[in-house]
């Protein structure tokens, strides 16, 4: 099992050296932002490329931003003006005080919590949500984690390439979820294509790839998405 300091080192590189690994991520934040109302205050967990930022601050969207990720918190703040907004820490001490956001953004994240980890951040983001407050995100759906396991050449050591630690399926991960009191909502596996393309091949394209995301079909790499209630 990767150590935090194997995390941070590999998202430290994603996120600033390799940034094009989250084109492919575009519709997911596009589709997670617009469903946030201009002037909520959400708080997005683990930062990525910064693309959900950008979108949200685009809609009007009081965005805040946690990442363990100095480099990318400091992009935050140049690119997007995000002053104190963009704050570097870990998820399971949020440096928030209690009842402060409306909702809370965790899109492939909480894959790579332990469960100690895991359970910390859940309390911590109940603990920050507004009444009736709202978490979000998704989760790759029924991953098998042997199969992105990779070896470093230099000491040896087996860890999976992105530094997943958990694999989820509707029942683990609702358990989980009620657990540390949540209501669910939503929770579903689902992909997202972008049916904004023009024309028709893509428009049926899309939609193919919707309904295997929706049948869970591994072949798409589905995600698991999850809208619950404080």
């Amino acid at each position: 099992m990767i150590e935090q300091k194997g995390q941070d080192v590999i998202w430290k590189h994603i996120q600033n050296h390799a940034r094009d690994y989250f084109d492919m991520s575009y519709t997911r934040l596009r589709y997670l932002a617009e469903k946030c109302r201009p002037g909520e205050r959400v708080l997005n967990i683990g930062v990525g490329s910064g693309k959900l930022e950008e979108i949200l601050v685009n809609l009007g969207v009081e965005i805040w931003s946690l990442d363990p990720c100095g480099e990318s918190i400091d992009r935050l703040r140049d690119e997007l003006t995000m002053g104190n907004r963009a704050v570097q820490g870990y998820s399971n001490e949020l440096p928030f005080q209690k009842d402060y956001f409306d909702k809370v953004i965790m899109t492939e994240v909480l894959e790579h919590l332990p469960y100690d980890i895991l359970n910390k951040t859940l309390d911590e983001v109940y603990r920050v949500l507004k009444v009736d407050g709202v978490l979000t995100g998704t989760v790759p759906y029924r991953e098998n984690l042997i199969d992105n396991n990779i070896i470093c050449p230099h000491c040896e050591t087996e860890f999976h390439r992105w530094g997943h630690q958990q694999s989820f399926d509707r029942s683990s991960l609702g358990e989980i979820l009620i657990k540390h009191k949540f209501l669910i909502v939503q929770l579903y596996s689902r992909s997202f294509p972008d049916f904004r393309r023009p024309g028709i091949i893509l428009f049926v394209k899309s939609l193919f790839r919707y309904v295997l995301g929706r049948l869970g079909e591994p072949i798409i790499g589905p995600n698991l998405y999850f809208v619950v209630h404080k």
